[in-house]
């Protein structure tokens, strides 16, 4: 059995609103919409969600068609930059190739790369420890902390070089036994969600 991991597309980019609380833009929001319609979405059973709007209200959106249960998980978040609060585009793609590349130190505060990539698969991990593995399941989240999960699993060192391509409402798949097995393997590589066929 596979899981899927799936980040947030589109968001309202607002500086005077805490990143967490980032809603989904409309192009985010249709580009989930159109992938709930397909057949891997309509086939899910179980979504469990970072507590951040915007990965909520995807996976509420991806939970319409399939009626799949929603679990929200506050501890797989993204990775925490509050120290630095918002940063504009240009700073923010600067910080963030700082925090890939040097992963046991923190950046301005920021919640160190190994520390983050602990807890999600630390919270993945204890998911799918009591999951049941007929059950489809998808992880929703967001992009750094799903770049350290999938360099894990795949048995990668940290690097940007993994990161989703721009934009965000990107998955992967993983096999959930070779997971549980601390077994390093290929995933799927980043797909937009809307286009993903299973």
């Amino acid at each position: 059995m596979y899981a899927l991991y799936i980040t947030h597309p589109q968001v309202k980019i607002d500086a005077a609103v805490p990143v967490p609380e980032w809603e989904l833009s409309e192009k985010g929001a249709e580009r989930a919409r159109q992938a709930s319609r397909l057949p891997w979405a309509k086939s899910l059973r179980r979504i469990v969600s970072s507590a951040e709007t915007k990965a909520i209200e995807t996976a509420r959106i991806l939970a319409e068609t399939s009626g799949a249960t929603i679990e929200i998980i506050s501890v797989m978040h993204e990775n925490d930059r509050s120290a630095t609060g918002f940063l504009p585009p240009t700073e923010f793609e600067k910080a963030a190739d700082w925090f890939f590349a040097h992963p046991e130190e923190s950046y301005q505060g920021w919640e160190r790369a190994i520390d983050a990539q602990a807890r999600i698969v630390g919270a993945v991990r204890a998911v799918l420890d009591r999951h049941d593995g007929q059950q489809p399941i998808a992880f929703v989240g967001h992009g750094g902390v799903g770049t350290l999960l999938k360099c894990h699993i795949e048995g990668r060192g940290i690097s940007r070089a993994e990161d989703q391509p721009p934009g965000g409402g990107n998955l992967f798949r993983f096999s959930v036994a070779q997971f549980l097995l601390a077994a390093a393997s290929p995933t799927c590589d980043w797909t937009a969600m809307e286009t993903w066929q299973g």
